[in-house]
């Protein structure tokens, strides 16, 4: 018996030594990390580390020497003004990456009206990843003076954020399995901004033994690894519409089977190929063999310059038109140099716009350069709203049927089909305007 409470005793202590937390900052000096980036300034003060921020000079990172893979993260963070930062994880700086600037996963700091404090933003890189619209309900009111405390959960291809133990976003991505933490102190362009503090205290990790926050069914995921539903999408009902390999569940429209020429499949992405810029001349358009009414559609597209494209929607081939088929269409345009853009009324032939009825807000975080990934996202409530998303930001949203919506039909190039946008399903549609775009990653979640 005297030796089993002995064995049970270092068992215990054998358990509570791999679950402890690591201290990564010593609260006396920077031992353990180094300075990238900027020139903004960095010092430890009553156990915390305060950065400083300087005019004139880039983004400033406070890095740690040591990498780092799969891990929970956890820090306290205070703003002494309304000054922007975040907390880089798994991040790099080499040579041949834009000559040694920090770039990575970030969790952002963010005291402005925005409210997007917990989100995951890819520095110098990829942009937002999961900017807050996709979590409104988790927003919060970053005070300045007052003490959050921070969490990063990073296992494998998922990432979750936390602030107050709220959680913010959830992420799944490949791009970087492993690389160093770092405190960032953004850039101010004038002095008047110069001079802000940020403080970090109670800086620690684990790395073994990690035991991941359940999943929220309930709160988005943005998963960016091609044409994969992670097993939290599949919990929530998601579901891919192309396999990345083949045409299976995909037919030309107003066909029978896929179209002999015009696209391509390649590298787990779909081309639309080049041809004279002429709609549906080509290969044509191609819609799903199935049909769809209430439903979150994503889907990732990149466009060459001077492109045209689109993703249309209740499509019913009812109309045995020639060129497109008819449906509400969700615009993919290079806005910058296709014609088209200047065409119609306010801009509702641009970007995201519902083409010819409605045109998408040119949020400044949804914008992407050609030859870049954008991610599209159309919700077709059960109710008839409908919303427009472009790079986890909404852009636009309406309601069918409504009266508003009988008006803008009326004055577009739409009157002349009755009731048009109107069915109760429809086929989904990629579109062939005689341009190269790609897509890839298109998955669905049907509404009840």
């Amino acid at each position: 018996m005297k030796n089993f409470f002995a064995l049970l005793g270092i068992c215990f202590i054998s358990a509570l030594h791999a679950q402890q937390w690591q201290p990564l900052f010593n609260g006396k000096d920077l031992t353990g990390w180094k300075q990238l980036g900027g020139a903004a300034k960095y010092k430890v003060q009553n156990g915390e580390i305060v950065g400083t921020s300087v005019a004139n000079t880039p983004n400033s990172f406070l890095v740690t020497e040591k990498d780092y893979g799969d891990f929970i993260f956890e820090t306290d963070i205070k703003l002494d003004d309304t000054v922007n930062s975040g907390i880089q994880f798994r991040s790099l700086s080499t040579e041949d990456y834009m000559k040694g600037r920090v770039h990575g996963y970030q969790m952002e700091v963010d005291p402005s009206s925005r409210k997007w404090s917990g989100g995951v933003y890819d520095e110098a890189r990829n942009g937002w990843l999961f900017p807050m619209e996709l979590n409104e309900k988790s927003k919060i009111d970053f005070v300045t003076g007052k003490w959050y405390h921070y969490r990063v959960e990073c296992i494998g291809t998922n990432i979750k954020t936390f602030i107050n133990g709220k959680l913010m976003a959830q992420v799944v991505d490949n791009t970087t399995a492993k690389g160093f933490f770092a405190l960032q102190v953004h850039q101010v362009k004038s002095e008047a901004e110069a001079g802000r503090d940020i403080h970090w205290k109670n800086i620690r990790i684990q790395t073994t033994n990690l035991k991941a926050t359940p999943d929220d069914a309930a709160t988005a995921v943005a998963d960016f690894i091609p044409n994969y539903i992670s097993p939290l999408e599949a919990k929530q009902g998601y579901k891919l519409l192309w396999d990345g390999k083949t045409t299976n569940g995909w037919r030309g429209a107003y066909k029978e089977s896929f179209p002999a020429k015009g696209w391509e499949i390649k590298d787990g992405e779909l081309h639309v190929l080049a041809s004279s810029g002429a709609e549906s001349q080509n290969g044509g358009d191609i819609v799903t063999t199935g049909e769809y009414s209430a439903f979150i559609l994503q889907f990732d597209f990149k466009i060459t310059d001077s492109a045209n494209s689109g993703v249309k929607y209740f499509v019913t081939e009812n109309e045995k038109n020639s060129g497109s088929a008819i449906g509400l269409e969700y615009q993919i345009l290079d806005d910058l140099k296709h014609p088209d853009a200047k065409l119609g009324s306010i801009g509702n032939r641009t970007q995201a716009s519902l083409y010819d009825l409605i045109p998408s807000i040119k949020h400044p975080n949804a914008k992407r350069n050609i030859g870049e990934w954008n991610r599209g996202m159309i919700i077709v409530y059960p109710d008839n709203r409908i919303e427009h998303w472009l790079n986890g930001i909404k852009v636009l949203e309406y309601q069918r049927g409504t009266p508003y919506y009988y008006a803008l039909v009326a004055r577009s190039k739409y009157e002349k089909w009755p009731n048009f946008g109107m069915a109760a399903k429809g086929h989904l549609l990629l579109q062939d305007h005689g341009n190269h775009v790609m897509f890839r990653s298109i998955k669905i979640k049907e509404l009840k």
